[in-house]
């Protein structure tokens, strides 16, 4: 199933992979979502073996506006 915050531009985290920094989704094909993180660069992800973790449009935006 894919988690209903999956879409392209969302912010997430790979819980196994803390190194790997914040990723910014790019695609959704079937059960594989590919990711550009900042420290590892495009990677496809399977989640049907990984829940990724959900950060957000922006995590700067505290929603207290600027």
């Amino acid at each position: 199933m894919i988690e209903a915050f999956l879409e392209p531009g969302v912010l997430v985290r790979h819980p196994q992979e803390p190194g790997w920094g914040l990723g910014q989704v790019q695609s959704i094909d079937d059960n594989r979502v590919t990711v550009t993180f900042q420290e590892a660069g495009k990677r496809v992800i399977d989640i049907r073996h990984v829940t990724l973790d959900y950060v957000g449009p922006d995590p700067r935006d505290d929603g207290q506006g600027a």
